[in-house]
């Protein structure tokens, strides 16, 4: 999906740029990229971040930056921050999102005669620098990001860095947050708040939807009001966000123990303990323990010092390997013992798979699985949340493929939860994963954890509502 932070200060800012970014780790794949401007230039750097932590690959440069304002990020797949030069002016830019309509962008604009665009490795367009090009054709940025902003299908949130200070433009119906810190001297527009306590920022405001401001040393200033209509992704609580962020107001470790207690409200099975697929299965595990009263016990235990989360290598096979590798059984929890594992959920299936038959061999009697999130049957198409090659990747429509071959209408009776097709379809699933159970979180349950009314939340991915 990828993350972005952004900050301009009355002092250098290359510190506080530096270890902002970095903790937008936890959601990017392959590229990061840093860009500060001073009073002479802009300086920027590009690293691959793939098989390296992205502190490693910039400890070296940024004691070459220097700079009073900045914007990092941590890229799905794209090289940012790019630096364009247009009758706007000199400034870098960074986006996170997914442009879905992004050829008919294209073409579009080579309909002038007078743009090009650089070809990335597989022959895609670099999207961030197809928004600077959207932004480009108006006359100030303001109205540029507005036409972006519109002109978009899918989503877009950026940040950028021009001589006037740093611009932030939530998307347009807010399925990524942006969240404005402050404190003495300073501000800085965040897609995770995580990054703010240890820097000393406050957090100031959140964003709305298809807002836009300007950061300035000496204020913000609003540019666009936000609109009415909200869609946040409700994905970013049950699986990317980090647990200390907020979005909207509401952390995400405290909604992962709600959705734990919710599946155990739902469940009576009998199990010796509790357990979490570490780490974004724990706080769900955590929740369903205390609810239930079953004891919470770790089986597997997670090596964080070398091994990066498994869904980051773009290879599947090497994405296998890394998410065995870095789960070691304790054979003493597993061995003659009733499990039942809190998930956040069930992509594609094949890690979780493994995982399970690790935990027969290990000598488990029973394995329940508890999703912290319904089904996904529909891929999403507004953020880079996958980039399977196709959507029958996902374990709901393998199942629903395995059931009634191609025919993909009616897909949302498998999205109803109880109904006999989704039955059918659960059932499938359970048995291919090898599991004893399986029982997923029920939407209204899910929107009920995270608080926010369900018109507020996308929920695409579960039930196909746009």
């Amino acid at each position: 999906m990828g993350g972005f932070f952004g900050v301009i200060s009355d002092m250098d800012c290359v510190n506080d740029l530096f270890f902002g970014t970095d903790y937008h780790s936890h959601l990017g794949t392959k590229r990061g990229g840093l860009a500060v401007q001073n009073d002479v230039r802009f300086i920027r750097f590009i690293h691959n971040i793939e098989n390296a932590q992205f502190r490693s690959k910039f400890e070296t440069d940024i004691k070459t930056m220097s700079g009073n304002k900045g914007i990092g990020v941590i890229s799905d797949f794209d090289d940012q921050p790019l630096l364009i030069r247009s009758h706007l002016g000199n400034y870098a830019i960074v986006t996170v999102g997914v442009i879905q309509n992004s050829e008919k962008l294209v073409k579009k604009a080579f309909q002038e005669k007078k743009i090009h665009f650089r070809d990335m490795s597989g022959g895609e367009i670099n999207p961030t620098e197809l928004v600077a090009t959207l932004i480009n054709q108006e006359s100030t940025f303001v109205e540029g990001i507005k036409s972006a902003q519109e002109t978009i299908e899918g989503s877009c949130s950026l940040l950028l860095l021009t001589d006037d200070g740093v611009y932030a433009a939530r998307d347009k119906l807010g399925r990524t947050p942006i969240v404005i810190g402050e404190k003495e001297g300073s501000f800085a527009a965040s897609l995770e708040t995580c990054a703010f306590p240890n820097l000393e920022f406050n957090v100031k405001q959140y964003l709305g939807p298809g807002e836009i401001v300007l950061l300035k040393r000496d204020g913000i200033e609003q540019k666009k009001p936000p609109e009415d209509k909200m869609q946040i992704c409700g994905f970013l609580w049950v699986y990317y966000g980090y647990p200390a962020s907020s979005y909207e107001g509401i952390n995400v470790e405290d909604v992962r123990n709600r959705c734990g207690a919710k599946l155990a409200q739902r469940d009576s099975i009998n199990v010796d303990f509790v357990a979490g697929i570490p780490d974004s299965g724990t706080a769900h595990g955590l929740g369903y323990a205390g609810e239930s009263g079953v004891p919470f016990k770790r089986p597997f235990v997670k090596y964080t010092p070398t091994w990066p989360r498994s869904f980051m290598p773009q290879d599947q096979d090497i994405r296998n390997l890394v998410a065995k590798m870095k789960l070691i059984p304790v054979q003493e929890f597993i061995k003659g013992k009733r499990l039942l594992f809190c998930e956040d959920s069930i992509v594609r299936g094949t890690q979780l798979q493994d995982t399970i038959q690790r935990l027969y061999d290990a000598g488990a009697l029973e394995v329940h699985m508890r999703p912290a999130c319904p089904p996904l049957v529909y891929a999403c198409k507004f953020l880079n949340f996958s980039r399977s090659r196709s959507e029958l990747d996902l374990a709901a429509r393998t199942a629903i493929n395995e059931l009634v071959g191609d025919n993909v209408e009616g897909l949302n009776e498998y999205a109803q939860a109880g109904s006999e097709k989704y039955m059918a379809m659960v059932e499938s699933i359970r048995k291919r994963l090898n599991l004893t159970s399986l029982q997923y979180q029920r939407l209204e349950d899910l929107v009920e954890a995270i608080g926010l009314p369900k018109k507020k939340l996308c929920t695409y991915c579960w039930d196909g509502a746009e």
